[in-house]
C-alpha cells in the first residue's frame, strides 16, 4: 500500500509491551482400543463401573442395532459388541467386570448366533434377553415395545446409517424410539410401530434422498432435520437441541462401531454426536463447533479411525472460527510496485498461505480472492460481513521512499476497538520478529476495510516494496511462509 494513502492523522502506540499468551487448548479425550470391540469396552468404562443390564449387539451388522440407544440408555446399560459367531474375549472380560444381572441381545441368531448367548450364560447369566425380527425394521418396532410411552417417535432410513447414529444421544436421552423407513415408502412394521404407541408427532433425520417428500407427508406432525451430507446432519442435530452445550462426542462418519457403542454414554453426559473424515474436519462439523464455541470433545476411535490430525484440530483454540483473508488489490489495482515486485502478487502469496494454515488448523477460512482480480473495497467488507466471519484480516505490503523500512500493523476504532486492537497486536509482535524487520508498531489506521468491517480486523503491512532489503523478503517464499506463520500465529494468540 502506498504511503501517501495513509497520510490520514493516525495514533502511534509506540514500543507495545508483549507477553506471549499461555494458549489454553480444547480439551480432547480419545476412547480408542485395538478394535472396535477394546474400543466399546474403553467406552463402557468410561460411563459405568457396574451395570445391572448388559446390551449385546453385532459388531459389523449395524441394521439392527442401529435404533438400540434409547433402549440401552433406559436400562442405564452399555453397549458392547460381538462376532456373530462367538463372543469376542474383550466384551466377555467386560461383562464379567459389569457383573450385570441380565443381558439384552439385539438382533437375530444371523446377527448374534445362539453360540454367543451360550457364552453369556457361561459367565453366570442366566437372564439373557433377545430382540429380534425378520427385519431392521421389525426390529426396532420391537425395540419399541420396550420402551416407557411416548408420543414422538424419530424416523430415519433404514440403511443411512449415520442418520440413527446421529440421533441416538438425542432419542436415547428423551425416551424417544428410533423408527426405520425407506426412502420411498413407510414398512409395515414401522406403521404398526407408530399406530401401538399413539405417535403424534415425529422427528424425520435425513434429507429428502434417505426420507422423501411422500414418506414425510405420510407421517404424524414431521419435522425434518436434514443437511447436503452426515457431516452437516449431524451438525443441524447438535446445532438444534446442544446449542448450549460446550461440549460433543466426535466419530468417523462411514465407521459405525464406535459411534454405536458412544451413542448411550454421549446421552448420559447429554452431548452431541459429530462425525468427522478419517484425516480431517468437515466444513459442517467445524462450523458447529464454532457456532456453539465448543471447547471439550471425545474421540471415538483410534488414530485409523480419527486420525491425530482431527484430534490436533479439535484441540486448537481457532476450530471452527471463521477467519476472513483479504488480499490487498489484485486484478488492474496492482498496488505498490517496486524492485521487481507487485504489492498485489505478494499479498496473494501470502494469503494463500494463511488460509492454508487456517484450514490446516480446523479453522473456516475465507478468501476475499483467491485469484488476480479487482474488488471493490466495499466488496471485501461486504463478502466477510455476509459470510460471518469472526475475524477480517488484510495483508498488505508498503511504500514510501528506499529509506523507510518495516512492519507495521493497522486497527480503527469504529467497531470492536478493543479487540481489533488486540488482535492487530498478536499479529504484529509476531510478524517483524518472523521478518527480522524494524518494529514499527501497533497504529490507528482509517482504512475502509477495517473501519467499515463490524467484526475484529486489522491490515498488516509486511514490510517496504520500496526498500531493497524489505522487498528481497517480500520476494523470498521462505519469508512468505514465515510471515504467514506469524499471521496465523497471531490469530490463534488473539483466541
Amino acid at each position: 500500500m502506498r504511503i501517501f494513502l495513509k497520510s490520514i492523522p493516525m495514533l502511534i502506540l509506540g514500543v507495545v509491551l508483549f507477553v506471549p499468551n499461555a494458549f489454553a487448548a480444547n480439551s480432547v479425550t480419545r476412547l480408542d482400543g485395538a478394535s472396535r470391540y477394546e474400543v466399546a469396552v474403553n467406552v463402557s468404562k468410561q460411563g459405568w463401573s457396574s451395570a445391572g443390564t448388559v446390551v449385546i449387539a453385532n459388531g459389523t451388522a449395524y441394521a439392527d442395532v442401529l435404533t438400540a440407544a434409547p433402549l440401552a440408555y433406559k436400562y442405564n446399560a452399555p453397549i458392547l459388541l460381538t462376532e456373530s459367531s462367538k463372543l469376542t474375549a474383550p466384551t466377555k472380560d467386560r461383562i464379567s467386570q459389569l457383573k450385570p444381572s441380565k443381558v439384552i441381545v439385539i438382533g437375530g441368531t444371523i446377527s448374534v448366533s445362539n453360540n454367543v448367548v451360550s457364552d453369556i450364560k457361561k459367565l453366570g447369566i442366566s437372564n439373557v434377553e433377545r430382540i429380534g425380527g425378520r427385519s431392521r425394521y421389525e426390529v426396532a418396532q420391537n425395540i419399541s415395545k420396550k420402551l416407557s410411552s411416548n408420543s414422538k417417535a424419530v424416523i430415519a432410513n433404514g440403511t443411512a446409517y449415520a442418520d440413527s447414529l446421529a440421533i441416538g444421544s438425542y432419542a436415547a436421552r428423551n425416551g424417544i424410539p428410533i423408527l426405520l423407513t425407506t426412502a420411498s415408502s413407510i414398512p409395515e412394521p414401522t406403521k404398526n410401530a407408530m399406530n401401538s404407541k399413539g405417535t403424534t408427532s415425529t422427528i424425520v433425520v435425513g434429507g429428502e434422498i434417505s426420507v422423501s417428500k411422500s414418506v414425510y407427508s405420510q407421517l404424524p406432525s414431521p419435522t425434518r432435520i436434514g443437511g447436503n451430507s452426515r457431516f452437516e446432519v449431524a451438525a443441524n442435530i447438535a446445532k438444534k437441541y446442544y446449542s448450549s452445550s460446550k461440549a460433543a462426542f466426535v466419530s468417523n462418519g462411514y465407521q459405525y462401531a464406535d459411534a454405536l457403542a458412544g451413542s448411550v454414554l454421549a446421552a448420559k453426559q447429554n452431548r452431541p454426536m459429530l462425525f468427522t473424515d478419517a484425516g480431517s474436519l468437515p466444513t459442517a462439523t467445524r462450523t458447529v463447533i464454532g457456532s456453539n464455541s465448543k471447547n471439550t470433545f471425545t474421540v471415538l476411535g483410534g488414530t485409523i479411525s480419527v486420525t491425530t490430525n482431527v484430534v490436533n484440530q479439535l484441540k486448537n483454540v481457532i476450530v471452527g472460527k471463521k477467519v476472513f483473508v483479504d488480499a490487498g488489490h489484485g486484478g488492474y489495482d496492482s498496488g505498490a510496485v517496486g524492485n521487481g515486485l507487485k504489492e498485489k502478487d505478494v499479498n496473494l502469496a501470502v494469503a494463500k498461505l494463511v488460509n492454508s494454515k487456517l484450514s490446516n488448523g480446523g479453522a473456516i477460512p475465507i478468501m476475499a480472492r483467491s485469484t488476480d482480480v479487482f474488488l471493490e473495497l466495499s466488496e471485501r467488507v461486504a463478502k466477510a460481513k455476509s459470510n460471518n466471519a469472526n475475524l477480517f484480516v488484510s495483508i498488505h505490503a508498503n511504500s514510501a521512499s528506499p529509506a523507510a523500512t518495516g512492519t507495521e500493523t493497522y486497527y480503527y476504532t469504529k467497531y470492536e476497538s478493543e479487540n481489533s486492537k488486540r488482535l492487530a497486536t498478536e499479529i504484529q509482535n509476531r510478524l517483524y520478529k518472523a521478518l527480522n524487520t524494524q518494529n514499527r508498531g501497533v497504529k490507528i489506521g482509517n482504512f475502509h476495510v477495517i473501519r467499515e468491517s463490524t467484526m475484529p480486523s486489522s491490515l498488516a503491512e509486511l514490510a517496504f516494496i520500496s526498500n531493497a532489503n524489505d522487498a528481497s523478503k517480500l520476494k523470498s517464499a521462505l519469508y512468505q511462509e514465515k510471515a504467514a506463520q506469524a499471521i496465523y500465529e497471531g490469530i490463534i494468540g488473539y483466541y
